[in-house]
Protein backbone atom coordinates (compact mmCIF):
# COMPACT_ATOMS: atom_id res chain seq x y z
CA UNK A 1 0.00 0.00 0.00
CA UNK A 2 2.98 2.32 0.39
CA UNK A 3 3.97 4.49 -2.58
CA UNK A 4 7.49 5.01 -3.94
CA UNK A 5 9.36 7.58 -1.87
CA UNK A 6 10.09 9.95 -4.76
CA UNK A 7 6.43 10.31 -5.74
CA UNK A 8 4.62 13.10 -3.92
CA UNK A 9 1.02 12.48 -2.89
CA UNK A 10 -1.43 15.03 -4.23
CA UNK A 11 -4.89 15.26 -2.69
CA UNK A 12 -7.72 15.01 -5.25
CA UNK A 13 -8.52 18.34 -6.88
CA UNK A 14 -11.83 20.15 -6.91
CA UNK A 15 -12.88 18.92 -3.46
CA UNK A 16 -13.56 22.50 -2.39
CA UNK A 17 -15.12 23.37 0.95
CA UNK A 18 -18.21 24.88 -0.65
CA UNK A 19 -18.97 21.62 -2.47
CA UNK A 20 -21.29 19.44 -0.41
CA UNK A 21 -21.90 16.03 -2.03
CA UNK A 22 -25.11 15.29 -0.11
CA UNK A 23 -26.59 18.61 -1.19
CA UNK A 24 -25.83 17.66 -4.80
CA UNK A 25 -27.39 14.21 -4.34
CA UNK A 26 -30.48 15.71 -2.71
CA UNK A 27 -31.00 18.25 -5.49
CA UNK A 28 -30.75 15.49 -8.10
CA UNK A 29 -33.38 13.48 -6.23
CA UNK A 30 -35.65 16.52 -5.82
CA UNK A 31 -35.63 17.20 -9.55
CA UNK A 32 -36.76 13.66 -10.32
CA UNK A 33 -39.31 13.67 -7.49
CA UNK A 34 -40.77 16.93 -8.77
CA UNK A 35 -41.01 15.61 -12.30
CA UNK A 36 -42.76 12.46 -11.08
CA UNK A 37 -44.94 14.42 -8.65
CA UNK A 38 -44.49 11.72 -6.02
CA UNK A 39 -46.53 11.78 -2.83
CA UNK A 40 -45.15 13.85 0.11
CA UNK A 41 -44.83 10.81 2.39
CA UNK A 42 -42.69 9.01 -0.21
CA UNK A 43 -40.66 12.15 -0.89
CA UNK A 44 -39.85 12.63 2.79
CA UNK A 45 -38.84 9.01 3.33
CA UNK A 46 -36.49 9.00 0.35
CA UNK A 47 -34.94 12.42 0.87
CA UNK A 48 -32.93 11.41 3.95
CA UNK A 49 -30.94 8.28 4.89
CA UNK A 50 -32.62 5.69 7.08
CA UNK A 51 -29.55 5.46 9.31
CA UNK A 52 -26.25 7.28 9.88
CA UNK A 53 -23.67 5.68 12.16
CA UNK A 54 -20.45 7.37 13.31
CA UNK A 55 -17.86 5.25 15.12
CA UNK A 56 -14.42 5.78 16.63
CA UNK A 57 -11.71 3.11 16.74
CA UNK A 58 -8.50 3.29 18.80
CA UNK A 59 -5.71 1.05 17.48
CA UNK A 60 -2.04 0.64 18.35
CA UNK A 61 0.21 1.54 15.42
CA UNK A 62 3.44 -0.27 14.59
CA UNK A 63 5.48 2.40 16.39
CA UNK A 64 3.56 1.76 19.62
CA UNK A 65 1.51 4.96 19.45
CA UNK A 66 -2.25 4.68 19.94
CA UNK A 67 -4.36 6.60 17.44
CA UNK A 68 -8.12 7.04 17.20
CA UNK A 69 -9.79 6.89 13.78
CA UNK A 70 -13.31 7.99 12.88
CA UNK A 71 -15.52 5.94 10.58
CA UNK A 72 -19.03 6.06 9.15
CA UNK A 73 -21.68 3.73 7.77
CA UNK A 74 -24.78 5.19 6.16
CA UNK A 75 -27.84 3.27 4.97
CA UNK A 76 -29.92 5.42 2.66
CA UNK A 77 -32.57 2.81 1.87
CA UNK A 78 -33.30 -0.84 2.59
CA UNK A 79 -36.74 -0.70 0.98
CA UNK A 80 -35.93 -2.94 -2.00
CA UNK A 81 -33.34 -5.12 -0.27
CA UNK A 82 -30.19 -4.96 1.90
CA UNK A 83 -28.16 -1.76 1.74
CA UNK A 84 -25.30 -2.15 -0.73
CA UNK A 85 -22.24 0.03 -1.02
CA UNK A 86 -18.50 0.27 -0.70
CA UNK A 87 -16.17 1.17 2.14
CA UNK A 88 -13.47 3.71 1.41
CA UNK A 89 -10.34 4.63 3.35
CA UNK A 90 -9.58 8.28 2.67
CA UNK A 91 -8.20 11.32 4.51
CA UNK A 92 -11.01 13.32 2.85
CA UNK A 93 -13.87 11.02 3.91
CA UNK A 94 -16.86 12.68 5.56
CA UNK A 95 -20.37 11.89 6.71
CA UNK A 96 -21.81 14.11 3.97
CA UNK A 97 -19.86 12.19 1.36
CA UNK A 98 -21.14 8.86 2.72
CA UNK A 99 -24.72 10.13 2.74
CA UNK A 100 -24.42 11.21 -0.89
CA UNK A 101 -22.76 7.99 -2.01
CA UNK A 102 -25.37 5.90 -0.18
CA UNK A 103 -28.18 7.79 -1.93
CA UNK A 104 -26.48 7.38 -5.30
CA UNK A 105 -26.22 3.64 -4.60
CA UNK A 106 -29.98 3.46 -4.00
CA UNK A 107 -30.64 5.01 -7.40
CA UNK A 108 -27.90 2.99 -9.09
CA UNK A 109 -29.34 -0.31 -7.88
CA UNK A 110 -32.80 0.80 -9.02
CA UNK A 111 -31.51 1.79 -12.49
CA UNK A 112 -30.20 -1.74 -13.12
CA UNK A 113 -33.16 -3.19 -11.17
CA UNK A 114 -31.25 -5.04 -8.44
CA UNK A 115 -32.86 -6.14 -5.13
CA UNK A 116 -30.69 -3.78 -3.08
CA UNK A 117 -30.90 -0.39 -1.46
CA UNK A 118 -28.03 2.02 -0.99
CA UNK A 119 -25.31 2.17 1.65
CA UNK A 120 -21.81 3.58 2.05
CA UNK A 121 -19.01 3.44 4.57
CA UNK A 122 -15.70 5.19 5.15
CA UNK A 123 -12.83 5.55 7.57
CA UNK A 124 -10.86 8.79 7.78
CA UNK A 125 -7.27 7.68 7.32
CA UNK A 126 -4.39 7.84 4.84
CA UNK A 127 -4.07 4.20 3.78
CA UNK A 128 -0.96 4.96 1.70
CA UNK A 129 0.94 5.80 4.88
CA UNK A 130 -0.18 2.75 6.85
CA UNK A 131 1.36 -0.71 7.01
CA UNK A 132 -0.59 -3.84 6.17
CA UNK A 133 -0.68 -4.76 9.85
CA UNK A 134 -2.14 -1.35 10.77
CA UNK A 135 -4.73 -1.57 7.99
CA UNK A 136 -5.82 -5.03 9.15
CA UNK A 137 -6.21 -3.80 12.74
CA UNK A 138 -8.18 -0.76 11.60
CA UNK A 139 -10.42 -2.75 9.25
CA UNK A 140 -11.32 -5.32 11.88
CA UNK A 141 -11.91 -2.65 14.53
CA UNK A 142 -14.20 -0.81 12.10
CA UNK A 143 -16.07 -4.03 11.31
CA UNK A 144 -16.68 -4.75 14.99
CA UNK A 145 -17.94 -1.16 15.41
CA UNK A 146 -20.59 -1.53 12.68
CA UNK A 147 -21.32 -5.24 13.09
CA UNK A 148 -24.84 -4.73 14.46
CA UNK A 149 -26.06 -3.11 11.25
CA UNK A 150 -24.31 -5.23 8.57
CA UNK A 151 -25.07 -8.76 7.40
CA UNK A 152 -26.22 -10.70 4.31
CA UNK A 153 -29.82 -9.51 4.68
CA UNK A 154 -29.10 -6.12 6.27
CA UNK A 155 -26.17 -4.35 4.61
CA UNK A 156 -23.51 -5.85 2.35
CA UNK A 157 -20.28 -3.78 2.03
CA UNK A 158 -17.82 -3.91 -0.89
CA UNK A 159 -14.43 -2.39 -1.82
CA UNK A 160 -14.05 1.25 -2.75
CA UNK A 161 -11.27 3.85 -2.74
CA UNK A 162 -8.10 2.46 -1.09
CA UNK A 163 -9.81 -0.78 -0.09
CA UNK A 164 -9.66 -4.06 -1.99
CA UNK A 165 -10.28 -7.81 -1.89
CA UNK A 166 -7.90 -8.19 1.06
CA UNK A 167 -9.85 -5.57 3.01
CA UNK A 168 -13.06 -7.51 2.34
CA UNK A 169 -11.40 -10.71 3.56
CA UNK A 170 -10.54 -8.97 6.84
CA UNK A 171 -14.12 -7.75 7.21
CA UNK A 172 -15.46 -11.25 6.55
CA UNK A 173 -13.07 -12.69 9.14
CA UNK A 174 -14.02 -10.17 11.82
CA UNK A 175 -17.73 -10.68 11.10
CA UNK A 176 -17.53 -14.47 11.10
CA UNK A 177 -15.47 -14.58 14.31
CA UNK A 178 -18.05 -12.37 16.03
CA UNK A 179 -21.06 -14.36 14.82
CA UNK A 180 -19.42 -17.77 15.19
CA UNK A 181 -20.21 -19.01 11.68
CA UNK A 182 -18.87 -18.73 8.15
CA UNK A 183 -20.97 -16.29 6.12
CA UNK A 184 -19.26 -15.22 2.87
CA UNK A 185 -22.34 -13.22 1.77
CA UNK A 186 -21.58 -10.52 4.37
CA UNK A 187 -19.35 -8.69 1.85
CA UNK A 188 -18.66 -8.79 -1.87
CA UNK A 189 -15.44 -8.19 -3.75
CA UNK A 190 -13.68 -10.94 -1.78
CA UNK A 191 -10.70 -13.01 -3.02
CA UNK A 192 -11.72 -16.02 -5.12
CA UNK A 193 -10.30 -18.36 -2.46
CA UNK A 194 -12.90 -16.95 -0.03
CA UNK A 195 -15.87 -17.37 -2.37
CA UNK A 196 -15.47 -14.17 -4.32
CA UNK A 197 -16.87 -14.01 -7.84
CA UNK A 198 -15.23 -14.48 -11.19
CA UNK A 199 -15.17 -11.18 -13.07
CA UNK A 200 -15.43 -9.01 -9.93
CA UNK A 201 -11.95 -7.43 -10.06
CA UNK A 202 -12.62 -5.39 -13.20
CA UNK A 203 -16.43 -5.35 -12.98
CA UNK A 204 -16.97 -1.57 -12.79
CA UNK A 205 -14.60 -0.91 -15.68
CA UNK A 206 -16.13 -3.73 -17.72
CA UNK A 207 -19.64 -2.37 -17.14
CA UNK A 208 -18.38 1.08 -18.06
CA UNK A 209 -17.14 -0.29 -21.38
CA UNK A 210 -20.47 -2.00 -22.10
CA UNK A 211 -22.13 1.39 -21.65
CA UNK A 212 -19.49 3.02 -23.86
CA UNK A 213 -20.30 0.53 -26.62
CA UNK A 214 -24.01 1.35 -26.39
CA UNK A 215 -23.26 5.08 -26.29
CA UNK A 216 -21.34 4.71 -29.54
CA UNK A 217 -24.33 2.94 -31.09
CA UNK A 218 -26.68 5.62 -29.79
CA UNK A 219 -24.51 8.35 -31.35
CA UNK A 220 -23.90 6.26 -34.48
CA UNK A 221 -20.15 6.56 -34.15
CA UNK A 222 -17.28 4.09 -34.28
CA UNK A 223 -14.94 3.74 -31.30
CA UNK A 224 -11.97 3.12 -33.56
CA UNK A 225 -9.52 6.00 -33.38
CA UNK A 226 -11.50 7.97 -30.79
CA UNK A 227 -9.36 9.92 -28.31
CA UNK A 228 -9.96 9.11 -24.65
CA UNK A 229 -8.76 10.91 -21.49
CA UNK A 230 -9.12 9.16 -18.14
CA UNK A 231 -9.04 10.93 -14.79
CA UNK A 232 -8.03 8.20 -12.34
CA UNK A 233 -6.10 5.01 -13.07
CA UNK A 234 -7.25 2.82 -10.24
CA UNK A 235 -9.28 -0.33 -10.66
CA UNK A 236 -12.00 1.37 -12.71
CA UNK A 237 -9.82 3.61 -14.86
CA UNK A 238 -7.28 0.92 -15.72
CA UNK A 239 -9.96 -1.66 -16.57
CA UNK A 240 -11.91 0.57 -18.94
CA UNK A 241 -8.66 1.90 -20.46
CA UNK A 242 -7.58 -1.60 -21.47
CA UNK A 243 -10.97 -2.48 -22.97
CA UNK A 244 -11.21 0.82 -24.85
CA UNK A 245 -7.67 0.36 -26.15
CA UNK A 246 -8.54 -3.12 -27.44
CA UNK A 247 -11.61 -1.65 -29.17
CA UNK A 248 -9.38 0.74 -31.12
CA UNK A 249 -9.63 3.87 -28.96
CA UNK A 250 -6.54 6.00 -28.40
CA UNK A 251 -5.83 6.65 -24.71
CA UNK A 252 -4.10 10.05 -24.84
CA UNK A 253 -4.02 11.09 -21.18
CA UNK A 254 -4.26 9.54 -17.73
CA UNK A 255 -3.93 10.97 -14.23
CA UNK A 256 -3.85 9.54 -10.72
CA UNK A 257 -3.43 10.97 -7.21
CA UNK A 258 0.29 11.59 -7.83
CA UNK A 259 0.12 13.35 -11.21
CA UNK A 260 -0.63 12.64 -14.85
CA UNK A 261 0.74 11.79 -18.29
CA UNK A 262 -0.14 12.83 -21.84
CA UNK A 263 0.77 11.60 -25.33
CA UNK A 264 -1.32 12.61 -28.36
CA UNK A 265 -0.13 9.49 -30.19
CA UNK A 266 -1.60 7.23 -27.53
CA UNK A 267 -0.59 5.43 -24.32
CA UNK A 268 -0.59 1.63 -24.02
CA UNK A 269 -2.63 0.95 -20.84
CA UNK A 270 -1.27 -2.60 -20.58
CA UNK A 271 2.30 -1.31 -20.37
CA UNK A 272 1.18 1.49 -18.07
CA UNK A 273 -0.39 -1.05 -15.73
CA UNK A 274 2.96 -2.84 -15.49
CA UNK A 275 4.55 0.39 -14.29
CA UNK A 276 1.80 1.13 -11.75
CA UNK A 277 2.23 -2.36 -10.32
CA UNK A 278 5.83 -1.42 -9.53
CA UNK A 279 5.60 2.27 -8.60
CA UNK A 280 1.92 2.76 -7.63
CA UNK A 281 1.71 5.67 -10.10
CA UNK A 282 1.39 6.59 -13.77
CA UNK A 283 3.91 9.43 -13.29
CA UNK A 284 7.02 9.45 -15.52
CA UNK A 285 5.74 6.78 -17.91
CA UNK A 286 8.22 6.67 -20.85
CA UNK A 287 7.29 8.72 -23.90
CA UNK A 288 4.79 10.98 -22.13
CA UNK A 289 4.62 14.56 -20.89
CA UNK A 290 3.34 15.59 -17.47
CA UNK A 291 -0.25 16.81 -17.22
CA UNK A 292 -2.50 17.95 -14.39
CA UNK A 293 -6.11 16.99 -13.71
CA UNK A 294 -7.20 20.47 -14.78
CA UNK A 295 -5.34 20.20 -18.08
CA UNK A 296 -6.69 16.71 -18.76
CA UNK A 297 -10.29 17.86 -18.31
CA UNK A 298 -9.74 20.58 -20.92
CA UNK A 299 -8.16 18.35 -23.59
CA UNK A 300 -9.69 18.13 -27.07
CA UNK A 301 -10.78 14.49 -26.86
CA UNK A 302 -13.82 12.52 -27.95
CA UNK A 303 -14.45 10.79 -24.61
CA UNK A 304 -13.65 12.00 -21.11
CA UNK A 305 -13.85 9.43 -18.30
CA UNK A 306 -13.71 10.87 -14.76
CA UNK A 307 -12.95 7.79 -12.65
CA UNK A 308 -11.69 9.13 -9.32
CA UNK A 309 -13.60 11.26 -6.80
CA UNK A 310 -16.75 13.37 -6.82
CA UNK A 311 -17.05 17.02 -7.87
CA UNK A 312 -14.21 17.03 -10.41
CA UNK A 313 -16.20 18.69 -13.18
CA UNK A 314 -17.81 21.83 -11.81
CA UNK A 315 -18.85 25.38 -12.69
CA UNK A 316 -15.19 26.47 -12.78
CA UNK A 317 -14.13 24.11 -15.56
CA UNK A 318 -17.25 22.74 -17.27
CA UNK A 319 -17.20 25.40 -19.99
CA UNK A 320 -13.64 24.35 -20.85
CA UNK A 321 -14.58 20.71 -21.50
CA UNK A 322 -14.05 19.89 -25.17
CA UNK A 323 -15.00 16.20 -25.04
CA UNK A 324 -18.12 15.10 -26.91
CA UNK A 325 -18.99 12.44 -24.33
CA UNK A 326 -18.42 12.26 -20.57
CA UNK A 327 -18.65 8.73 -19.23
CA UNK A 328 -18.85 8.90 -15.45
CA UNK A 329 -16.72 6.15 -13.95
CA UNK A 330 -16.67 7.85 -10.54
CA UNK A 331 -19.64 8.58 -8.30
CA UNK A 332 -20.84 12.17 -8.54
CA UNK A 333 -17.94 13.56 -10.60
CA UNK A 334 -20.10 16.27 -12.19
CA UNK A 335 -21.93 18.97 -10.21
CA UNK A 336 -25.43 20.18 -11.09
CA UNK A 337 -24.08 23.56 -12.17
CA UNK A 338 -21.62 21.81 -14.48
CA UNK A 339 -24.42 19.63 -15.85
CA UNK A 340 -26.31 22.68 -17.06
CA UNK A 341 -23.22 24.10 -18.79
CA UNK A 342 -22.41 20.77 -20.43
CA UNK A 343 -26.00 20.34 -21.65
CA UNK A 344 -25.91 23.84 -23.17
CA UNK A 345 -22.66 22.89 -24.93
CA UNK A 346 -24.18 19.64 -26.30
CA UNK A 347 -21.85 17.38 -24.32
CA UNK A 348 -23.50 13.99 -23.71
CA UNK A 349 -23.05 13.06 -20.04
CA UNK A 350 -23.62 9.35 -19.36
CA UNK A 351 -24.48 9.45 -15.62
CA UNK A 352 -22.71 7.58 -12.87
CA UNK A 353 -25.79 5.74 -11.62
CA UNK A 354 -25.84 3.94 -14.98
CA UNK A 355 -22.26 4.09 -16.24
CA UNK A 356 -20.48 2.60 -13.22
CA UNK A 357 -23.19 0.14 -12.17
CA UNK A 358 -21.18 -2.84 -13.44
CA UNK A 359 -19.49 -3.16 -10.06
CA UNK A 360 -22.70 -3.46 -8.07
CA UNK A 361 -24.18 -5.77 -10.71
CA UNK A 362 -21.34 -8.27 -10.30
CA UNK A 363 -21.49 -7.73 -6.53
CA UNK A 364 -25.13 -8.76 -6.70
CA UNK A 365 -24.14 -11.91 -8.59
CA UNK A 366 -21.45 -12.65 -6.00
CA UNK A 367 -24.00 -12.23 -3.20
CA UNK A 368 -26.42 -14.58 -4.97
CA UNK A 369 -23.68 -17.17 -5.43
CA UNK A 370 -22.65 -16.92 -1.77
CA UNK A 371 -26.22 -17.35 -0.51
CA UNK A 372 -26.78 -20.38 -2.74
CA UNK A 373 -23.24 -21.80 -2.42
CA UNK A 374 -23.43 -22.26 -6.20
CA UNK A 375 -20.98 -20.47 -8.49
CA UNK A 376 -21.03 -19.17 -12.06
CA UNK A 377 -18.25 -19.18 -14.63
CA UNK A 378 -16.65 -15.90 -15.70
CA UNK A 379 -18.43 -16.16 -19.05
CA UNK A 380 -21.78 -16.44 -17.27
CA UNK A 381 -20.96 -13.46 -15.06
CA UNK A 382 -19.98 -11.27 -18.01
CA UNK A 383 -23.02 -12.33 -20.01
CA UNK A 384 -25.42 -11.53 -17.18
CA UNK A 385 -23.70 -8.20 -16.47
CA UNK A 386 -23.70 -7.14 -20.12
CA UNK A 387 -27.39 -7.93 -20.43
CA UNK A 388 -28.28 -5.90 -17.31
CA UNK A 389 -26.14 -2.90 -18.25
CA UNK A 390 -27.27 -2.67 -21.85
CA UNK A 391 -30.96 -3.01 -20.97
CA UNK A 392 -30.60 -0.20 -18.43
CA UNK A 393 -28.87 2.00 -21.02
CA UNK A 394 -31.71 1.70 -23.53
CA UNK A 395 -34.38 2.07 -20.83
CA UNK A 396 -32.80 5.42 -19.99
CA UNK A 397 -32.37 6.40 -23.64
CA UNK A 398 -36.05 5.70 -24.30
CA UNK A 399 -37.05 7.93 -21.38
CA UNK A 400 -34.60 10.61 -22.54
CA UNK A 401 -36.01 10.66 -26.08
CA UNK A 402 -39.65 10.60 -25.00
CA UNK A 403 -39.29 13.44 -22.51
CA UNK A 404 -36.56 15.41 -24.32
CA UNK A 405 -34.39 15.55 -21.19
CA UNK A 406 -30.78 14.76 -20.32
CA UNK A 407 -29.56 11.22 -19.65
CA UNK A 408 -29.02 12.05 -15.99
CA UNK A 409 -32.58 13.32 -15.59
CA UNK A 410 -33.89 10.24 -17.39
CA UNK A 411 -31.84 7.91 -15.17
CA UNK A 412 -33.10 9.56 -11.98
CA UNK A 413 -36.70 9.54 -13.16
CA UNK A 414 -36.40 5.82 -13.89
CA UNK A 415 -34.68 5.04 -10.57
CA UNK A 416 -36.79 7.21 -8.26
CA UNK A 417 -39.94 6.00 -10.01
CA UNK A 418 -39.05 2.36 -9.36
CA UNK A 419 -38.29 2.92 -5.68
CA UNK A 420 -41.46 5.00 -5.23
CA UNK A 421 -43.52 2.28 -6.90
CA UNK A 422 -42.14 -0.31 -4.47
CA UNK A 423 -42.92 1.98 -1.53
CA UNK A 424 -46.52 2.47 -2.67
CA UNK A 425 -46.99 -1.28 -2.93
CA UNK A 426 -45.71 -1.80 0.62
CA UNK A 427 -47.98 0.93 1.97
CA UNK A 428 -47.60 3.98 4.19
CA UNK A 429 -46.98 1.95 7.32
CA UNK A 430 -44.08 0.02 5.71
Amino acid sequence: MKAEAEIKYIHPVFKKKEYDPFTEATLQFERAAGYLDIEPWIYQRLKYPERELTVHMAITLDNGRVETFTGFRVQHSTLRGPAKGGIRFSPDASLSECKALAAWMTWKCAVVDLPFGGGKGAVICDALKMSENELEKLTKAYTRSIIDIIGPYKDVPAPDMFTNAQTMAWIADAYCQSTGRLEPAVVTGKPLCLWGSQGRAGATGTGLFYVLEETAKHLQMSLKGKKVAILGFGNVGSSVAKLAHKAGCKIVAVTDIFGGIHNENGIDPFELEKQTAKTNSVVQFPGTDAITNEELIELAVDILIPAAVEGQINKENADKVRAKVILEGANGPTTLEADEILNDNNVLVVPDILANAGGVTVSYLEWVQNLQRYFFTEEEILEKTEKKMKKAFWDICNTKEKQNISMREAAYILAVGRVAESMRALGKAA
